[in-house]
């Protein structure tokens, strides 16, 4: 039997383990309390200098379906949108069972170097693929072509309650989290409320941010949401947290944000040793790795009050393809965007993603 997890507990990295010091801040808050006009987590975007690669990659691992790939060039809002003039590019965009994946090839990231993503950051260090034991997706991703991070040739088992936890790098040494659920152990410890048959074998989770000041980004972060965050943690003394790392003498604190209702997670991080550093300069719209977009009904409104807030917005929404969007950048210098999808029945949309796998 395949399942995914569904209204879940959030049985993200180290929350079960007995060295955290763990409190619940409101065991269910989520993005239903938010008070503005976001509805969710709508997709995950990956800046790639190889789109073929990629894309290759990630369907072997995945095998999300390929909704759409197409070349933008000479497009006026497009131009507007990542504000960069006379922008080039390909796209390709995977359907998660819960979410949106997005592959870019920018023109002008031709000759930028490729560099892997430490596990302390700074940044958006990874996202995260959930799937059922029986038909793990490290097994998949392993097969086709990622480097393991994570020490040792199997994922980490952090505690006997049925997870497994592994760090892996793509082609382009972005990093991604593979977790493997068992849900009979899940269910003996508890968790069974949390579990929902609707025979995926893949789905994924979570926005990964580390920082160099946990307290900042979660205030900001709630800020912008408008709801509380449900959980907090301060990690260390754990070998097996340093061999998901692959650091040694690991410590660190964490908050979680519950976005959707199908597994989804704003997951803030602040390493203490090593130290996550403080991001210096300024990410481009465009630049080589990860970004992610809060969806919204009415992005004017939400721009409007973002904008009141003194969230760092770029430019003005604008119309493309089957959104509306426009671009911002948190304290950390992180990029996510606000969304509107222009039809709000389409299968694009988090509230019909969610609503497939509520029924």
């Amino acid at each position: 039997m395949r399942a995914i997890i569904q209204q879940l507990v959030f049985v993200c990295l180290t929350v079960f383990t007995m060295e955290a010091i763990s409190f619940e801040v409101r065991k269910d808050a989520n993005i239903k309390d938010a008070s503005g006009g976001i509805i969710g987590l709508n997709h995950i975007a990956l800046s790639v200098k190889d789109l073929d690669r990629a894309l290759d990659f990630y369907q072997k691992g995945s095998g999300f379906e390929l909704l759409s790939r197409e070349v933008v060039s000479g497009n006026a809002a497009a131009d507007a949108l990542f504000a960069h003039s006379g922008i080039e590019y390909e796209v390709a965009v995977l359907k998660a069972p819960n979410m949106l994946f997005e592959l870019t090839e920018f023109k002008h990231n031709a000759d930028v170097p490729l560099t892997q993503m430490p596990a302390q950051g700074p940044g958006m260090t990874h996202t995260c693929f959930q799937s059922p034991k029986h038909d793990s997706g490290y097994d998949k991703f392993i097969q086709a072509g990622a480097k393991r991070l994570s020490r040792g040739t199997t994922p980490v088992d952090l505690g006997g309650y049925g997870v497994t936890y592994a760090y892996v790098y793509d082609p382009e040494g972005n990093m991604l989290e593979l977790e493997q659920l068992d849900g009979q152990v899940l269910a003996r410890a508890g968790y069974d409320k949390a579990w929902q048959d609707i025979g995926e074998s893949m789905w994924m989770s979570q926005v990964g941010l580390a920082t160099h000041d946990l307290d900042r980004l979660m205030n900001y972060y709630q800020q912008v949401l408008g709801f509380e965050p449900y959980r907090k943690a301060e990690l260390k003394d754990n070998e097996k947290l340093n061999d998901i790392t692959n650091i040694d003498d690991l410590e660190l604190k964490v908050g979680w944000f519950r976005l959707n209702q199908t597994s989804k997670v704003l997951e803030i991080w602040e390493y203490e040793n090593p130290p996550t550093p403080k991001f210096e300069g300024e990410r481009a719209l465009t630049a080589l790795g990860y970004s992610f977009s809060l969806e919204v009904d009415d992005i004017q409104a939400e721009f409007q009050r973002l904008k009141a807030q003194g969230v760092a917005l770029v430019g003005t929404p604008v119309q493309l393809g089957n959104f509306w969007q426009v671009y911002a950048r948190d304290p950390d210098g992180n990029i996510f965007s606000l969304r509107q999808v222009i039809d709000p029945q389409s299968t694009l949309s988090v509230r019909v993603l969610d609503r497939e796998h509520t029924n």
